[in-house]
């Protein structure tokens, strides 16, 4: 087996184990690189067909080619789309400073989802090397039911051994992407020819490494206009991954605060 096999078994078997023992089960669809990943891996789980909800936390906010792209895969993959439409910024915590009160609206939002639907599980296709508090992450993390992360307080999994037997009232993130790079995403979408919203090839000189709300998300400086060129960029560059988020630039605990109340 190749590389890129093993992580694709490893998440497969993460995402099999988590329809079997996770009752009330979703995916979070944010519409970029890995999370399309994650799609593709549950319709290979599960012989060409989602099983389970796909959730977009929609602020209104994301750029044309994200919609575009979205109702598109929607349509050629036979989804079960949910679309959650965010609270506005006004409602959010004023203490936040202003970019990541911006992004706090999708926390409200999947808060206000899971009070609704009351499920269990939530999968997102977040992955440890792309932030730093998504190192503390575990691949099945057990949660309050609003969401909120304790990450002092999560199981050991040790040789993909995973606790997925939780007390009644838990909420439960499984992040079947943990495991992977920047890079895997991108050389496995090319093995795979997994559909790439086209914002991340380059135009005049710039591209978005990390999809995110046009107000809060930024192109960044690259001539990579294609998935070989964005791979060898990727192989020597020293620019961050959220290089483009201005969030990550406000302040230190920014992120974690987000993620401690409930964000991706």
């Amino acid at each position: 087996m190749t590389d890129l096999d093993q992580l694709e078994s490893q998440s497969v078997y993460i995402l099999r184990e988590a329809f079997n023992r996770i009752d009330r089960l979703a995916v979070l669809w944010s519409i970029g690189k890995d999370s399309n990943v994650l799609l593709w891996l549950a319709r290979k789980a599960f012989f060409g067909k989602v099983p389970f909800p796909v959730v977009q936390l929609d602020t209104g906010m994301e750029l044309p080619e994200v919609y575009e792209f979205r109702d598109m895969v929607t349509r050629d993959w036979g989804l079960d789309l949910v679309i959650e439409q965010c609270p506005p910024e006004s409602e959010m915590d004023p203490t936040l400073p202003p970019a990541t009160r911006a992004a706090a609206r999708k926390t409200e939002g999947l808060k206000n989802l899971l009070r609704r639907e009351q499920y269990q599980g939530i999968m997102v296709g977040i992955r440890r090397d792309e932030q730093a508090t998504r190192a503390k992450e575990r691949v099945f993390s057990p949660r309050a039911l609003d969401g909120a992360w304790d990450f002092k307080d999560q199981p050991a999994e040790f040789w993909d051994h995973y606790k997925t037997r939780f007390a009644e009232g838990t909420h439960v993130r499984i992040h079947p992407l943990l495991h992977w790079t920047e890079l895997d995403i991108w050389r496995y979408s090319k093995r795979e020819e997994i559909p790439i919203v086209p914002l991340y090839f380059a135009r005049e000189g710039k591209r978005y490494r990390s999809l995110g709300e046009k107000n809060i998300t930024f192109p960044v400086d690259s001539s990579a206009a294609s998935i070989d060129e964005i791979i060898s960029e990727l192989e020597v560059t020293r620019t961050p991954e959220r290089a483009g988020r201005s969030m990550d630039n406000e302040t230190e605990d920014a992120f974690e605060r987000l993620r401690s109340s409930g964000y991706m």
